[in-house]
């Protein structure tokens, strides 16, 4: 295919984002100018903005950006808010409709949309069906969340999960890989694991992360925290191996306990016991109370899995 016929999507995911599109649009379809002036892609390439349910001007403010740029600038309105993954699978299947290939960017623009030129020259030059965004650092991140952000990586990778180290949702993917992409029909979203078991050729390209142009963060602690779970229990059984074997261990710890137990007693050295009772019985009670927990994620994702209903559902469409 002639690189100048070559249509490149970016799929914007936004959520109350009415103050950022105004700035980062016009950022993002100067990229796309710029690669369709240097042959790279096709000049009707586009901007694709999804709306996941605003209760902002977000909307209004797509359909005005539309409006200016015809046919540049296109986009969805999800019927209500189902959350970034959601969101951004809705705006990568309407893309590959229509595109060779699609760069999946947040509307904050802290992934900078330069490197997009360098995930093109990657898949136009090189190959490459997949191209990964992924941080050479984050000196910009909190001591907190550079050190949590390590250790979910690490502790996904001990749990079986193939995901790409400081990586988020900033990836080109050719339409082909869309096309696998869209065969992939589970609920429970977590789109940084499913990509890399698609498994065709990928490269990388590394960056580094800038502040928020504007707006606040979607992404706050309690939310991270339960993308991690999703994320986790989504792609590996191990957490309920672990407590089978916790279960193991404390068996043998009873066992040896009895031994003692009935050693004191037979040589009457009878001890209250009454701290040690009180201790072992609110240790015993936490771990009962997190292995059912544990469970019941893995039987809520299965609940919402046999349901199969559909992921999302789109209110309104503008610039197709």
């Amino acid at each position: 295919m002639d690189s100048t016929t070559r249509k490149l999507a970016i799929v914007v995911p936004c959520y109350n984002e009415e103050g950022v599109l105004v700035r980062s649009v016009p950022e993002l379809l100067a990229v796309t100018e710029k690669l369709a002036a240097e042959g790279e892609i096709s000049p009707a390439s586009y901007v694709l903005c999804v709306d996941d349910g605003s209760q902002d001007g977000t909307w209004a403010e797509i359909c005005a950006l539309s409006s200016e740029h015809s046919g540049r600038v296109r986009g969805v309105r999800l019927a209500h808010n189902r959350g970034h993954q959601y969101a951004l699978l809705a705006g990568l299947m309407e893309a590959r409709r229509d595109c060779d290939a699609a760069v999946s960017i947040d509307a904050d623009l802290q992934d900078p949309p330069s490197v997009i030129s360098a995930m093109v020259r990657k898949w136009s030059g090189e190959g490459d069906e997949i191209v990964y965004g992924v941080r050479s650092s984050r000196q910009t991140d909190t001591w907190f969340k550079r050190n949590s952000a390590r250790g979910f990586y690490k502790l996904q990778r001990s749990m079986g999960v193939d995901t790409i180290y400081d990586h988020a949702d900033f990836r080109l993917m050719s339409r082909r890989a869309l096309d696998l992409l869209s065969e992939y029909h589970e609920q429970n979203l977590f789109l940084r694991g499913i990509v890399p078991q698609i498994g065709l050729k990928t490269g990388i390209v590394t960056y580094e992360r800038a502040h928020r142009v504007a707006g606040e963060s979607k992404y706050p602690l309690k939310k991270m925290l339960a993308f991690s779970i999703d994320g986790i229990t989504s792609f590996s059984a191990r957490p309920m191996r672990w407590i089978f074997y916790t279960g193991v261990v404390l068996l043998l710890l009873d066992i040896a306990v009895a031994l003692y137990v009935i050693f004191s007693r037979m040589f009457g050295h009878v001890a209250l016991g009454w701290s040690s009772l009180i201790l072992s019985v609110w240790f015993l009670g936490s771990l009962i109370l997190i292995a059912i927990g544990m469970v019941g994620e893995y039987i809520g994702k299965i609940f919402t899995e046999v349901k199969a209903r559909p992921r999302y559902a789109i209110s309104d469409r503008i610039g197709f």
